[in-house]
């Protein structure tokens, strides 16, 4: 009898042990998707929160007003075989075709052009837009191409504009979690 109880404390122990373990390695996992290095911003995942459509779900990653100055919401996905092959996003009436500012309203104006980018290998372009029911400029509309296929991303921010945020959202998309996510998604 003695041998059962101490062999169950022992599972028991067990199971808590590794319970906690895993616990405190998914809040490491969760806790920061692109650590801070060198004072660079730290964005944190979050739940993709539109609905599945054409392009699946995507990615949500959020940086706080510690980090970067203003909270600062980024959505992420890839686009497979949707970007022009010939030119890639190369101007913004391509920007604007591709990218998903539509999400956030499907009346939305540019009150300005947009201008070069580049993530990684790939070339693209970044622009803010002025959406309904958001700060002027407060979305900030960037997406950038491997041959054929596209990864778009929308960063926005709660008092606008968005192009002050766009150095910390660029780095970020040049992280390891990014390119490593792009990579796996485009399948390089």
């Amino acid at each position: 009898m003695t041998k059962r109880i101490a062999l169950a404390a022992l599972l028991a122990a067990a199971l808590v042990l590794g319970g906690g373990a895993a616990l405190v390695a998914g809040k490491l996992t969760a806790k920061s998707a692109a650590p801070a290095r060198g004072g660079a911003p730290a964005f944190t995942e979050t739940k993709w929160p539109f609905p599945m459509d054409q392009w699946g779900l995507g990615r949500a990653f959020r940086c706080s007003p510690e980090d970067c100055g203003t909270e600062v919401q980024v959505y992420v996905r890839a686009k497979i075989g949707f970007c022009n092959c010939q030119t890639g996003v190369s101007d913004d009436a391509e920007l604007e075709r591709v990218g998903d500012v539509e999400l956030f309203g499907a009346q939305f104006a540019a009150p300005g052009a947009g201008h070069e980018i580049k993530v990684a290998w790939m070339k693209g372009r970044s622009r803010p837009y002025d959406v309904p029911g958001h700060p002027s400029g407060a979305t900030l509309a960037i997406a950038f191409n491997d041959r054929c296929d596209v990864i778009v991303a929308t960063a926005v921010v709660p008092d606008g504009p968005a192009a002050r945020v766009e150095p910390a959202v660029l780095a970020f998309l040049n992280s390891d979690t990014v390119v490593h996510w792009a990579e796996k998604v485009l399948g390089l």
